[in-house]
Formats: structure tokens, sequence, C-alpha cells
């Protein structure tokens, strides 16, 4: 009788050596990015820690202190000011990061990714062990922490050109919303992972909270010298087809490609990029001060609060995706953002009215707004990016795909950094002015991308009757 293969070995056999290695790179960069905001999650954690409420604290009965209120505080985050420390904080790593943002990408088309990749990761893990080891050494100047905050937010724009222009190098575009919407689930997945991670020391020896993550992303970046290939050619597999349609301005896109900057040109960079800066506005807010809002509001513990901010990551891995599928089948990105953009104000609005009446509405509401926040935020950064950096007008240019997504993501990353600053000015004039902050940034992401869209299509219009009159 003639033998038939076991059915694992025929799974296994069913794919092609090609399918093998994109799903490797797809898990490995999908590794890489978890770590990358794995740790940066730590120090929204952290800040309900460094800032207490000390009559809810039991008092060690040998400790001497001369302040009731401040006792339990970490230095010098025991001042009245604390949420403007705060902001220092947040504001010294994202300002860092958008500026760096804008050169990386040139970086990334011009040294190998693997190697570009290692260094930032290995650098970060360092970075944010040092913030960690504050705790150890007894620290207490914010000058200290503020300047690993910015070499930390340096090191860490390293990695969103590198890995989207890895993955841009081994997929093409049919599905590529739906599986850069599955891959962009990184970014919530690490926010979880470094909330959870954090939560375990927050309360015992917060070093630690930074410590470990840090280790982790270090490790990814061992892992990624020894096994990213940065394309299909370099192991003789298939390069993906990225767009053959016939280019009618491929003169005007030849003297764009002699300066990086110019990019820019490309339709859609502009509206995305602006967009995409008041899209991160709204969701760094939540990333540095849900828990603390959390905390704040509905008198959580630390661990508790972080546990909790981590369901608005979990509606930013299903929104995701959602805005992935719908914009495949659709064909349409800008509108997609749009129309979740719309619901997402509203949505703002009831959570900080109603979202912490009952532990059920606080994880619905939570659910919804990040699946509504993060959803174009996620099709943005991944798929529209994508796009934008294997245009047709490119003919080929894969390299460019990390400055497209430079130029978008750093662009992004200016709104990244003002929503945190601002929360930490608002804040202490009340919550609900911060939401209402929040809800305007998002209603101006909505009409910049619309404004767009209208551009784009009066664009169309002209060329069209230009084509018309010259054959008439």
């Amino acid at each position: 009788m003639k033998s038939t293969l076991a059915p694992g070995i025929r799974l296994i056999t069913s794919f092609s050596r090609d399918s093998w290695y994109r799903g490797f790179i797809l898990l490995l960069t999908f590794l890489f990015y978890t770590a990358y905001h794995l740790s940066r999650k730590p120090i929204s954690i952290v800040k309900s820690e460094l800032h207490r409420n000390c009559s809810t604290v039991i008092r060690p009965a040998d400790l001497n202190i001369t302040n009731n209120v401040t006792w339990c505080d970490w230095p010098p985050f025991d001042q009245d000011n604390y949420q403007t420390l705060f902001g220092v904080l947040d504001n010294s790593f994202l300002v860092a990061y958008a500026i760096g943002m804008f050169f990386s990408g040139i970086f990334g088309e011009r040294l190998p990714l693997r190697y570009y990749l290692s260094f930032g990761m290995l650098m970060s893990g360092l970075f944010t062990c040092l913030f960690g080891l504050g705790f150890y050494w007894n620290i207490h100047s914010l000058g200290y922490y503020a300047f690993i905050q910015v070499m930390n937010g340096l090191m860490q724009t390293t990695g969103w050109p590198a890995v989207v222009a890895c993955v841009g190098n081994w997929f093409g575009k049919g599905k590529r919303g739906f599986i850069m919407g599955v891959w962009n689930s990184h970014t919530s997945v690490g926010n979880i992972l470094g909330s959870l991670i954090a939560g375990v020391f927050v309360s015992s020896a917060w070093g630690m909270s930074f410590i470990v993550p840090g280790l982790i992303i270090a490790s990814t970046g061992i892992l990624c010298f020894f096994f990213l290939v940065e394309k299909p050619e370099d192991v003789n597999c298939s390069p993906p087809q990225h767009h053959v349609s016939h280019n009618p301005n491929l003169q005007l896109f030849e003297i764009i490609q002699c300066c990086s900057w110019c990019f820019c040109l490309l339709q859609g960079v502009v509206e995305f990029s602006l967009c995409l800066l008041f899209a991160k506005l709204v969701s760094y807010t939540f990333l540095y001060w849900l828990p603390l809002y959390i905390s704040n509001v509905a008198h959580f513990d630390p661990k508790q609060a972080g546990d909790m901010s981590t369901l608005f990551d979990v509606g930013g891995i299903l929104g995701g995706v959602m805005a992935g599928l719908v914009s495949d089948y659709t064909g349409g990105r800008a509108t997609t953002c749009c129309v979740m953009l719309v619901a997402a104000a509203p949505m703002l609005f009831l959570y900080n009215s109603i979202g912490q009446r009952s532990l059920g509405t606080t994880i619905g509401m939570l659910l919804v707004c990040g699946g509504l926040v993060n959803g174009p935020y996620a099709l943005i950064t991944t798929a529209v990016s994508a796009d934008l950096g294997t245009h047709e007008s490119l003919r080929g240019n894969s390299r460019a795909l990390s400055t497209v997504t430079a130029i978008i993501d750093g662009t992004g990353s200016i709104g990244a950094a003002l929503g945190p600053l601002l929360a930490g000015l608002i804040s202490p004039t009340g919550w609900n002015n911060v939401f209402y902050m929040l809800i305007t940034a998002d209603i101006l992401a909505c009409l910049r991308l619309h404004f767009g869209e209208v551009k784009q299509a009066s664009g169309h219009f002209l060329a069209l009757t230009s084509v018309i009159s010259v054959h008439i």
C-alpha cells in the first residue's frame, strides 16, 4: 500500500518557499516593533507611582518624615506642578522622536536595514534600562530622566521606517490593507505587554518596570542581527509586484527622485501626513495619560489603572484590522479613515461623560474608542505609507518607501509630541478640557483628509479636461 504524507507535513509542503519566507519576515518585524512599543509604555504606568495620593498609603512606622502629603512620592515629582514635569518627560522623548524621524528615513535608505534596526533596538534597550536604574541609583534629577528620554526618542526613530520598508519589500499591494492591519497590531500588542510587565513591578520596585522591557528590546535587536532578510532577492525569492501601469508623468517624477524631501510632492503624502499629525495627537495622549486619567477619575491603584488602559489597545487591534479590511474591499483608504474619525469624536465625548459610571461601561467605551482612534492611525502609518512609497512614479525604488514612511510618520510625530504636552498643561484645569482638545484634534484630522480628497478630485477633473481638449 502506498504511504501517504501525514496531515501536518501536507500542510507544511502546501506552502511555497516564498510563502514561508514572507510569513517569517512578517512575524519577525511584528516582534521587532512590538518590542519598540513595549519599551515606550512603562512611563505612562509609572507616573501614578511617582506621584501618589499618600493619604491612602500605609506609612512605615520607622520612617521619619517632614511632609505628610508627599512623603511617598519620588522627588522631583512630589511638587504641585508634577503634571507639568511629566509633560517634560513625555515631550523630551516625543520631540526628539519627531525631529529624528525626518532624518531616520534618509538613513534607512542608505544603510543596511538589518544593521540599522539592530543598532536602534540595542541602544533603545540601553536607555530604557538607564531610566529604570535611576530608581536603584536613587537619582532625583529631572535633567537625568529628561536626557534619557531624549536619547531614547532618537534611538526609537530607527524602528518604523525600517520595518515598513522591509515589509514593503516583501509584500505587494493586493491585500496590503488587511495584511498591514493585522501586522500593525504590534503597536497595541506592545502597549498591552508593556503595561502588564510594568504593572507587575510598579508598586514594589518601579525601576524594573523599565529594565525588563529594556532587556526585551535589546534581545530582539540581537535576533534581528542574526535573522532579518531585507529583500526577497537576498534569498532567491520572487519580489512582489507593486505597480505595472504606465506612468504619464515619468519625467516629472524622475526629477522628484533626485531629492528625498520632494517625495512630499507625491499626491496624498501631504494630506495623509497632516491627518496623521492630528490622529497621533489623540492616540499618544491616550498612550501617555490614560492610566493616570483612570487612576484620578476612577480611583484605581497604579496596577489596576494600567491593566484597565490595555483595553484601549485591544480596541486598537480590532480597529486596525477592520480599517484594513474595509479599505481593501472599498479601495478607499481616505474614506475609511474619515468615517472612523467622524465616529470617534462623539465617542470621546461620551467616554469622558459616562465612561466611568460602571465597570461594564468603562470596558465597552475603552474598546470602542480604541478602535475608532487607532484604526485610522494604523491605516495611515502602514497601508497608506506603503502604497505611496511603492507608487508607480518611483519606478520600483523600494528604498523610497523608507523616506515616504519617515515623512508621514515624522509629521504625525509632531502631533504625538503636542498631545501629551497639551494634556500636561491643560489637565490642571480639569480633564474635561483635555477631552475637548482631543475632540477638536479628531475633527481637524477628518477635515484635513476631506479637503485633501476634494483637492485630489479637482486635480483629476482638470487633468481629464486637459486630455479631452488636446484630443479635440
